[in-house]
């Protein structure tokens, strides 16, 4: 049977609560059963010393230290006494012998017997509590107070002429205890069953979300990202609910942009595979005459070329995911950069008729960082530039050298980018134009792959636009800065 987070909660909260009960059970029956024999013991000793004042005042006669109690009224006051505290009360001499006594109906006593003269030592010396059977007196326990009866001579001295005892049933006792329990434990059983409810709820409450996200996490497995999870609270697992959904919206996104990869990349492997296939055939078997070799087999030159852009591509976001994509730098000429990399889109440039603005009064300018992968980022913005301005139309270069950084400004004119792809055209895998018809070399890498270069040079790159009008990449990269060199110039610093 599987065991669920719902059945544990449930299981060790209920489970706690239980426990708690037991232990608040214990702890207040120790505390009623203290009390309430402190309090009857208490009470019984109250009216023992009540009933021996009386029996002292009761005293009839004095004659050779023999004191005569007037049985008669007390045994009126004894029977008053014994029914108010439902309790045992009898008057004994010091030899033990009982002379006057009121029992409960219940009581079972032995009359014949008399009270040990240990109990009665125990009561002359100033009092006596104990539980038993008062040395076979009672056939059952009993709680039982003694106090002496003290009366009052001629010359003014004290005399103790016997004792009064109450007592009262053990049993008696623990039946009132067991009434308490049980309406304890009733009541307890309520509270249990509403508190079991309570956690049941609650715990069904807290549990339902997890069980959202593993449905949903199933429904992943199978490829199926569309599931999200309700965010009902704001508290753990609100949050955890929506950080749940964010990150299936990012596995949406990338299983997205994945299936786009794949297709891309199919895509351009086709294609100049086929071409390729097709012209290296024509030439072996002949169909494709001696004359026009060369000019199909500059096509399959240009194709393979265009693999191996691809290849270079593909090697560069794995180095990116890898982490092995390391600087190099060194110092070199970022004009010259990018003279070369108009150079590789001459013929480009050449059939689209496009102006290059800003070369014409270009300095050199050097800056530290890797050359390679500078010329790679600039490589990238310069063909995307080439690839997407309008015939007859423009490019511009602007070089900054500023204080702090340098910075590369391409901008062109064509169709722009639309205000809602301007945050998205750095992520891997995008594609602004996702018909092919003017990317037809892309795979939605190469602005990725340029952000990923400038940020590891500690740079930043922006883009704006303005659609059917123009399109702006800027990027930037810091300066290293030179330690202060000494007024003289010399290597040496001043010493104190």
């Amino acid at each position: 049977m599987r065991k669920t987070l719902f059945k544990k909660y449930l299981r060790i909260t209920s489970l706690i609560v239980v426990i708690s009960f037991l232990f608040l059970s214990f702890v207040m029956l120790i505390f009623v059963s203290n009390y309430w024999r402190s309090e009857k013991c208490a009470l019984l000793r109250k009216n023992a010393e009540s009933v021996a004042t009386i029996a002292a005042n009761s005293v009839t006669s004095v004659q050779d230290n023999f004191y005569s109690i007037d049985g008669k009224r007390m045994k009126i006051f004894i029977a008053a006494f014994s029914e108010n505290i439902d309790a045992d009360i009898f008057v004994t001499r010091l030899s033990g012998q009982i002379e006057i006594a009121s029992y409960d109906s219940g009581s079972a006593v032995n009359e014949t017997k008399q009270v040990s003269q240990d109990i009665i030592q125990k009561v002359v010396a100033g009092g006596y509590t104990a539980q038993g059977t008062m040395g076979g007196i009672y056939s059952q326990p009993y709680y039982v107070v003694g106090v002496p009866i003290t009366v009052m001579n001629v010359d003014g001295s004290k005399t103790v002429i016997g004792a009064v005892f109450t007592a009262y049933n053990v049993r008696s006792f623990n039946i009132f205890l067991g009434e308490i329990m049980r309406v304890f434990l009733l009541a307890a059983i309520a509270a249990f069953i509403i508190s079991f409810c309570a956690v049941w709820l609650f715990s069904y409450k807290l549990v339902r979300p997890l069980r959202n996200m593993a449905a949903a996490a199933h429904s992943f497995g199978k490829g199926d990202f569309s599931v999200r999870v309700p965010v009902t609270s704001e508290d753990e697992i609100g949050q955890l609910a929506m950080a749940f959904n964010n990150m299936a919206r990012s596995l949406a996104s990338g299983e997205n942009a994945s299936r786009n990869f794949v297709a891309n990349v199919s895509h351009e492997l086709k294609t100049p595979m086929t071409t390729i296939a097709g012209f290296i055939d024509g030439i072996l078997d002949g169909t494709i005459p001696p004359e026009k070799q060369k000019y199909y087999l500059t096509v399959v030159s240009q194709e393979v070329k265009r693999l191996s852009r691809l290849v270079r591509t593909m090697l560069a976001l794995s180095r990116i995911d890898s982490g092995e994509l390391k600087l190099h730098p060194a110092r070199f000429d970022l004009t010259n950069t990018i003279l070369i990399a108009f150079l590789s889109f001459e013929k480009a440039i050449e059939d689209k008729k496009l102006e290059i603005r800003g070369l014409e009064d270009a300095e050199s300018l050097f800056v530290d960082g890797d050359p390679d992968m500078i010329h790679q980022v600039v490589y990238n913005l310069i063909e995307n530039a080439v690839k997407f301005t309008n015939e007859g139309g423009y490019i511009e270069i602007r070089i900054q050298d500023l204080s702090d950084r340098t910075s590369v400004i391409i901008k062109n004119s064509g169709a722009g980018i639309a205000p809602d792809e301007l945050s998205l055209i750095f992520d891997r895998f995008y594609k602004t134009d996702k018909s092919r018809s003017q990317d037809k070399n892309g795979m939605g890498l190469g602005l990725y792959i340029v952000r990923t270069i400038v940020k590891l040079h500690g740079g930043e790159i922006t883009v704006s636009s303005v659609q059917n009008e123009y399109c702006q990449f800027e990027f930037w990269i810091p300066k290293i800065k030179e330690p202060p060199k000494l007024k003289d110039g010399s290597a040496e610093q001043a010493k104190e």
